[in-house]
């Protein structure tokens, strides 16, 4: 019972985080993205969320420009993630199954990635290559 108590302050803490939103844009769409620019942010993610809104993500700021990784780790709904090199370009995009522990990772050296709900750069037509505008000026605040 006591565990229990510990997961539900633990699941009602993560809700509580309070992080700073980015307005992104990919091409014509527009991204509302919260952004996990340090260690606790990013390690926490999207965890025990049971829904996104659907040009909402968001954006992971890493302290260097490195083949970045991530996983599905406590994480309820499914992502892709795009994976997008110091210019605001995508690298490569995944997709991520819920509540795995597979790693996904950047092609190449990438300083930032973005989740989204899983399809949402395929439905745009949004494809490695392409830019996602404001991302440069989100990690400079």
């Amino acid at each position: 019972m006591r565990l229990l108590a510990v997961l539900s302050l633990a699941s009602t803490a993560a809700f509580a985080q309070q992080l700073p939103v980015a307005q992104l844009n990919a091409g014509m769409h527009l991204i509302r993205a919260e952004v996990a620019a340090d260690y606790a942010s990013r390690m926490q993610g999207l965890m025990y969320r049971a829904s996104m809104p659907s040009n909402a993500g968001m954006l992971f700021i890493f302290d260097d420009n490195e083949r970045q990784c991530m996983w599905m780790k406590n994480t309820l709904i499914p992502l892709s993630v795009a994976f997008i090199d110091e210019r605001g370009v995508i690298v490569n995009i995944e997709e991520m199954a819920p509540q795995t522990e597979d790693s996904h990772c950047a092609a190449r050296p990438s300083r930032y990635a973005l989740e989204m709900n899983k399809g949402w750069f395929a439905n745009r037509g949004i494809k490695p290559g392409a830019t996602i505008d404001g991302i440069v000026r989100s990690a400079r605040r």
